[in-house]
Formats: C-alpha cells, structure tokens, sequence
C-alpha cells in the first residue's frame, strides 16, 4: 500500500487487527515499537494487538 493510502491509527484504532492489511501491521508494529517508551496503556494496549495478529497470520501460514 503506497504511503498516501495507508490509513491512519486513528482510523484502525475502531477496527479489530484482523480487519488490518499486512502493511499496516508492519508499519504500525514498527512505529509502535519506536516509541513504546512513550505508549500511554491504549497505545500499549493497541500495539499488543497488532502483535498477537501478526503472530496468529505467522502460525497460519505454517
């Protein structure tokens, strides 16, 4: 998904993970960690649920 069209997290933040593009795991999961010093508990909660979708698509793809 090309950067223009990547949706923001206020936007996927109403969306459960499953419903997330793989890009947007990935960016997201990369931003998040970036700044986890700084994740207040809804941002840590979120992050935490990008990282259990990016784990159950990695356990389906076995």
């Amino acid at each position: 998904m090309a950067q223009q069209e990547r949706r923001h997290l206020h936007e996927l933040s109403s969306l459960d993970a499953s419903a997330w593009d793989e890009d947007e795991l990935s960016y997201h999961h990369s931003v998040m960690s970036e700044l986890s010093p700084w994740l207040n508990a809804q941002g840590t909660a979120i992050h935490a649920q990008v990282i259990r979708e990016i784990e159950r698509r990695r356990e389906s793809m076995v």
